[in-house]
């Protein structure tokens, strides 16, 4: 992380290694403020306060390294950030009039969306400040992952049970609800196809009879045509002395072939005259028969009519823009086929409730079953923390977990009970502290103090090691009300802990600090300010320095000194 005119802090640098580092430096020098950063980058509240005096803004700029396909590299990339070489890099800058901006991976985003990526990040267990394992839906995940098999092969199969009763409840609740609407359009459908039936007509019947209305309408006119074509055509038997065309083809024919002989192109010319006076002869003839049978019938004309008005009045009711009988008849297919889906409602909502109800009992036993593989976890887990905790220094403390089912009268019966049912079962669960004998089981963020939390804290995420899928813990203040022995287990299961993940420690106990793989000393200059080489890495004399002050006051005592190298040996041997 990158800190500049945050609180004390002017401009510092703070590399935070793999493993476990301790953050250490004497009271009041700015290791806070680290904490303070974090919290920022992980979107916690903006404080004008924080901005340093005289500066116009706080910034807090950090490169997280992650996979590709981690949640938190997911959940960014969706917001439209890049990782770079493998890190996701995000700032944060607040003014000192109180605006705040969020970057990550290049890309300006809403400053919740890094408490979304916190989640999946970061577990802050401070003085003030929890997040993590505090959560009862973390707690029940972190317990569910802490089970194995037990629960997650039960849980896979109540999952997908819960999913398709949602389903089929939701269906049911539709087609319950929508009675009334669906006996409406079962109604309207029924009636729509009772009269297309009683008209029954029949595909390009509406055309057919534009046609057919046509020809009558204008039968006497059609038929005088015809016979004056076919007059000039063949001739009219009431004028032998007119002139007609197919006399006057049936010349030039006789003409040319007389002559025909004596040129093979006026042959060729002769023939297609031949067969122009054929087809004068045959469309001669058509138009005589077409005379004859065209019918100016005015009963069949105005039964036509009617059929067309009929049909007219069920395109404009049924029919698409085309206004055709085929799209009538279209409606009507597609109006059968709905009828019979609504029809064949108070059988489907038979059918849904008998599945509902089989789906509710099959829930009714998963749920059973996560509660009891929850339950027998719950005991392993709570004796695992309440031996960790008679180690730090509590040795009295007791934790149990709550595994509890909610009720819920519109539930699934579990054991009797109807419960509320939800994606992941019935059970809630909730870490409870009993901090001395005889004290009631709390819930942890209540049964303890601020110290006594973050060591309670430590000691639930070092039996849930490896079931958590958070890579970094930070711990502000874990060894408050600590010291000798104690001091040194605290130490030694932060260093196990780091094992599984990234620690990040801020204490002010030797102790702690000898078991930290990097040890940063944040330290203040003469003007009061922490600078860029404010925050620096301890390596061997250096570190044996901090360490003895932290032990005796000042770096310089002797048997400090030796009690430093000491600390320091024997947490390399331990680890």
């Amino acid at each position: 992380m990158r800190i500049r005119s945050l609180g004390v802090i002017d401009d510092a640098v703070v590399e935070l290694s793999p493993g476990f580092t301790a953050v250490t430096g004497e009271t009041g020098a700015g290791k806070t403020m680290v904490v303070t950063s974090l919290g920022l980058l992980l979107g916690g509240r903006a404080d004008p306060a924080l901005v340093r005096v005289g500066a116009k803004a706080a910034v807090v700029e950090g490169r997280v390294v992650m996979r590709p396909d981690a949640p938190a590299a997911l959940r960014a990339e969706e917001a439209g950030a890049e990782l770079d070489d493998g890190a996701l890099l995000i700032s944060r800058t607040v003014s000192a009039e109180g605006r705040s901006r969020a970057h990550v991976g290049g890309r300006s985003v809403p400053v919740g969306l890094l408490a979304e990526l916190a989640e999946d990040l970061v577990a802050v267990h401070g003085q003030t400040d929890q997040q993590g394992l505090l959560r009862p839906a973390r707690q029940r995940q972190a317990l569910d992952r802490y089970a194995g098999d037990a629960v997650s092969v039960p849980l896979e199969k109540y999952a997908a049970a819960h999913r398709r009763l949602r389903a089929v409840s939701g269906e049911l609740e539709e087609i319950t609800t929508r009675a009334r609407e669906r006996a409406q359009e079962a109604d309207l459908l029924r009636f729509g196809l009772d009269e297309i039936a009683a008209v029954e007509p029949v595909a390009g019947e509406d055309v057919e009879l534009a046609a057919e209305a046509e020809r009558l309408g204008h039968a006497e006119s059609l038929a005088s045509a015809a016979q004056t074509a076919h007059a000039a055509l063949a001739g009219n038997v009431e004028d032998p002395e007119g002139v007609d065309a197919g006399a006057l083809v049936a010349g030039a024919h006789r003409a040319l072939e007389s002559v025909r002989a004596h040129d093979p192109a006026l042959g060729a010319l002769a023939e297609r005259i031949g067969e122009l006076g054929i087809l004068l002869g045959d469309v001669a003839g058509e138009l005589a028969g077409y005379a004859d049978d065209l019918d100016a019938d005015p009963l069949r004309l105005a039964a036509v009519e009617e059929r067309r008005a009929a049909l007219t009045q069920l395109t404009r009711k049924y029919g698409d823009s085309g206004n055709t009988v085929r799209s009538v008849l279209e409606w009507a297919e597609q109006g059968s086929a709905r009828l019979l889906e609504l029809d064949g409602d108070d059988e489907r909502i038979d059918e849904l409730t008998a599945e509902r109800d089989g789906l509710r009992l099959e829930l009714s036993a998963l749920a059973q079953a996560l509660t009891d593989a929850r339950g027998e976890a719950a005991t392993r887990f709570a004796s695992a923390v309440t031996e960790e905790l008679a180690s730090l220094a509590m040795p009295h403390a007791r934790v149990t977990i709550d595994v509890r089912q909610t009720e819920d009268p519109e539930g699934v019966e579990v054991g009797g009970r109807l419960v509320a049912y939800g994606p992941s079962g019935t059970d809630e669960v909730e870490l409870l502290l009993a901090p001395h004998p005889g004290a009631q089981p709390r819930p942890i963020a209540k049964g303890a103090s601020g110290g006594e939390l973050s060591r309670v804290m430590l000691a639930v995420e070092v039996v849930f090691a490896g079931s958590d899928p958070v890579p970094t813990y930070l711990f502000d203040e874990v060894d408050a009300g600590v010291g000798g022995k104690a001091a040194i287990e605290v130490g030694r299961r932060l260093a196990k802990l780091a094992k599984s993940a990234q620690v990040v420690v801020v204490t002010h106990l030797p102790q702690v600090a000898a078991f930290a793989d990097r040890q940063l000393l944040v330290e203040k200059t003469n003007d009061g300010s922490v600078t860029r080489s404010g925050v620096t890495v301890l390596e061997g004399e250096a570190r044996i320095r901090e360490l003895s002050r932290m032990l005796a006051g000042h770096e310089d005592s002797v048997s400090a000194r030796a009690h430093a190298e000491e600390l320091l040996a024997a947490a390399q041997a331990s680890s």
